[in-house]
């Protein structure tokens, strides 16, 4: 069989943790981090990590692009557009051997649905500046796979959580709010999800738009007041959205009020969530101590 060679733009926490799932898929796999601190962690894995801050072009980068059957972007878009279409488009266009491409965008695309659901049929609606440069980094990213003829599959995630970055850390560290906002939900998505959902685009060439988001739509309250419950913190209090005193990042995330249906997960993927509800995975981070990351 011809190598598998894998290159991820970005190893960041959703794409490390498809790596270390995938590890035994690949005949070889090289990424890039923005620290050499990471690249050394990483290389006592026996991943390859390779120093790209978006800046500039680098010809170690090129070449093992060149060399790679299937890459994975986890890198968000800048001011400029793609770094990693900026640099290395050429060399992308150039790979002889690659076969697919998985792009880890948002479903921030989908702008504010007022709540309504949303599914991979539903046209971008990002308002946004952020989201409009998802938006533009999907569609460059589309017509190099068409130009280049393979398989590219936008893999839209909601919001991410396990190990590390969870409901739990923000109750240890002081900073976990019930934040109402009435008739706001949002989806999330477990880290480890995120994983499998990654390992089988990979394995079956997938293409088209996959929402990466778990089976319930929930209001972020509900999640605090779960999570304060199942650690044995006493009920935190509610705390108008008008009144909140948030940074304008975090205040825009509730500008956008949707609900994410995956169908195509379980259906083109073969999918089954492991997580599929935030009290799953939760109860299953507090029970092994694993939110501590």
């Amino acid at each position: 069989m011809a190598p598998r060679n894998l290159f991820v733009f970005g190893l960041g926490y959703s794409a490390t943790a498809f790596v270390r799932r995938s590890a035994g898929d690949w005949d070889s796999i090289v990424g890039t981090v923005r620290s050499a601190e990471k690249a050394a962690a990483l290389k006592a894995e026996g991943i390859e990590a390779l120093l790209f801050d978006g800046e500039r072009p680098d010809a170690l980068i090129a070449a093992r692009l060149r060399a790679a059957t299937h890459l994975v972007l986890s890198i968000a878009p800048g001011e400029a557009g793609d770094p990693a279409l900026l640099h290395f488009r050429d060399d992308l266009l150039a790979a002889p051997n690659l076969a697919w491409i998985g792009y880890l965008s948002t479903v921030g695309v989908y702008g504010d649905q007022g709540g309504g659901w949303v599914d991979e049929a539903t046209a971008p609606n990002a308002v946004s500046e952020r989201a409009r440069r998802r938006v533009e980094a999907e569609a460059a990213w589309q017509a190099l796979g068409a130009e280049r003829g393979v398989p590219l599959a936008l893999l839209r995630l909601a919001g991410i959580y396990g190990p590390g970055r969870n409901t739990f850390v923000n109750l240890a560290d002081g900073t976990a709010r019930r934040i109402v906002k009435p008739g706001q939900v949002f989806n999330r998505i477990h880290v480890d999800d995120i994983a499998a959902v990654v390992q089988a685009g990979a394995g079956r060439h997938a293409s088209g738009v996959f929402n990466v988001a778990d089976n319930e739509p929930a209001p972020p309250q509900d999640v605090v007041a779960f999570a304060a419950a199942l650690a044995g913190y006493p009920p935190l209090p509610d705390i108008p959205f008008e009144t909140a005193q948030l940074s304008p990042m975090a205040r825009s995330f509730y500008a956008d009020n949707k609900r994410i249906a995956n169908g195509r997960l379980a259906r083109d993927l073969g999918v089954t969530l492991r997580y599929p509800t935030y009290r799953d995975a939760l109860s299953a981070l507090w029970a092994d101590g694993s939110w501590r990351g």
